[in-house]
């Protein structure tokens, strides 16, 4: 099954006078041509893309761009830390909805926590799942970027594994390490599913990935 890889594009300006402030301008500017260098590497990849394929998806001027990036590069950075922050969203509603059920009486445990990896890990998927463009540039066009870019995309990684292990109650190096080791493992598991514009192996991957969590809690070997 294939994805389609255009999203949804940021609003455009109206046409005209407008009471918009500059700093509004610009925001909408940047969200468009954020938007525009997703889908234009999901069709040509970051090599491939020029600044020119991106100016006419966004329909931004030359000078508009150049007003707000200087490369590039510097757009596509715009660009990747806008998919993290799309994820962190996504991700950050499901770890609220964990924590209200905690607050509620929920009792703590190995099932819960098995549960909590669930809930947030289903909600990683459907993330990537409905934002194929970013998800792309997120996961595949990030290591064609350079240095820069493959560096930032490890900082979010160790970020995502002290999320889960907080998520999970793990305190010790040892539990903690174990989750750098499972979001390590997901990333490359979902990666190629997303670069295929794949869904459904992109879904597939949620069961054993549950199961596999499900017996680490099982083993101990998260509680360390």
């Amino acid at each position: 099954m294939q994805t389609s890889e255009s999203g949804p594009t940021p609003r455009r300006l109206p046409r005209g006078r407008h009471a918009l402030s500059r700093a509004e301008v610009e925001r909408v500017h940047r969200d468009r041509l954020c938007g525009a260098m997703a889908q234009a590497m999901a069709e040509k990849g970051y090599v491939g893309t020029s600044v020119e394929d991106v100016l006419k998806r966004a329909r931004v001027s030359r000078q508009s761009f150049y007003a707000l990036f200087s490369s590039k590069l510097d757009c596509f950075m715009a660009a990747f830390d806008q998919a993290g922050l799309l994820l962190f969203l996504q991700l950050q509603e499901a770890m609220q909805s964990e924590g209200d059920a905690a607050g509620q009486g929920t009792a703590q445990g190995e099932a819960d926590a098995a549960e909590r990896f669930e809930r947030v890990f289903t909600a990683y998927l459907e993330a990537l799942a409905a934002e194929p463009a970013y998800a792309r540039l997120f996961l595949v066009e990030v290591f064609a970027a350079g240095p820069e870019a493959v560096r930032r995309r490890t900082r979010v990684q160790r970020d995502l594994a002290a999320s889960l292990a907080d998520l999970m109650g793990v305190t010790g190096d040892s539990g903690r390490f174990a989750c750098e080791v499972v979001v390590a493992a997901v990333s490359s598991m979902v990666t190629p599913a997303v670069a295929a514009g794949d869904l459904e192996a992109l879904r597939a991957i949620r069961a054993p990935v549950i199961e596999h969590v499900r017996l680490l809690l099982r083993s101990g070997v998260m509680d360390g």
